[in-house]
């Protein structure tokens, strides 16, 4: 097993779990942690997993980006953050909605920046009800980056996303839930449980159905539909050759739980 010095990595059961763990500094990312986690999720599907679970250390899911790593004064040369999301941010996003799996985000703390919008890139989100989502990026003069601009307008329409943006006003995981922005919220401490739920039912699942599903949703956002209705009829067709398929029908014409594979 690798050890990391600011994530925590383990996958068993099929289920992968990766915690950010820099709990001192809000789980904020350094260039660091940008390495740990593309080595993690690097290696989800090889090691066989079927669902990953990004959660953090500590009160919190992750602030964003780790200021003092990219610490600027008045009187300093610019700097080109537009590097640092094509180098960092830009392929973690790619990465987390490229995953042929479902992944799920255990927001326990504030999700802000940065953090925010890679928590929403995940599949499933479920939150404490405390939690904060805060598009933080106003405050610095920034525009939210890591697919924020893209995806708040499709979660929760243009009215709540630019409110969001311009403001910078946090919203808690009750309100996330009520807008759309999120799956679910829950108390506290039923965070846990429900999260270990759902992993262990997607671990039983048709793995590649779900990567299926995943793909053909994601890809509506830019297709006519005369693009979509072809990507189902091929999604459709790879399927129907899959043994899952056989395995759910057949689980279904003689009333038994199925026995997916994932494969």
């Amino acid at each position: 097993m690798t050890t990391y010095s600011t994530i925590l990595y383990e996958c068993r059961d099929g289920i992968a779990r990766l915690t950010l763990n820099r709990p001192e500094k809000l789980n904020s990312f350094n260039v660091i942690m940008h390495g740990e986690v593309a080595d993690a999720l690097s290696r989800v599907e090889a090691d066989g997993a079927r669902v990953l679970v990004i959660t953090g250390a500590g009160r919190a899911f992750c602030a964003g980006q780790d200021l003092d790593d990219r610490a600027v004064k008045p009187d300093d040369p610019a700097v080109d953050l537009g590097e640092s999301l094509e180098s960092y941010y830009n392929p973690l996003i790619r990465r987390i909605t490229g995953l042929k799996l479902p992944v799920i985000c255990a927001v326990n703390g504030v999700a802000a920046g940065a953090g925010a919008n890679i928590a929403l890139a995940c599949d499933i989100v479920i939150a404490a009800k405390p939690a904060r989502f805060v598009q933080a990026f106003c405050k610095l003069g920034l525009v939210p980056d890591s697919g924020g601009t893209w995806i708040l307008p499709r979660l929760v329409g243009t009215a709540r996303a630019l409110g969001l943006s311009l403001l910078g006003t946090p919203i808690d995981g009750e309100t996330a839930e009520r807008w759309g922005l999120i799956w679910k919220a829950v108390e506290p401490e039923a965070l846990a449980a429900e999260v270990d739920g759902l992993a262990r039912h997607f671990a039983t699942q048709p793995t590649g159905g779900l990567a299926a599903i995943k793909q053909a949703i994601r890809a509506a956002a830019t297709h006519t539909l005369d693009q979509q209705l072809d990507l189902e009829r091929d999604l459709q067709r790879a399927r129907g050759r899959s043994a899952d398929y056989r395995e759910g029908v057949a689980a279904f014409l003689e009333k038994r739980e199925p026995n997916f594979t994932g494969a």
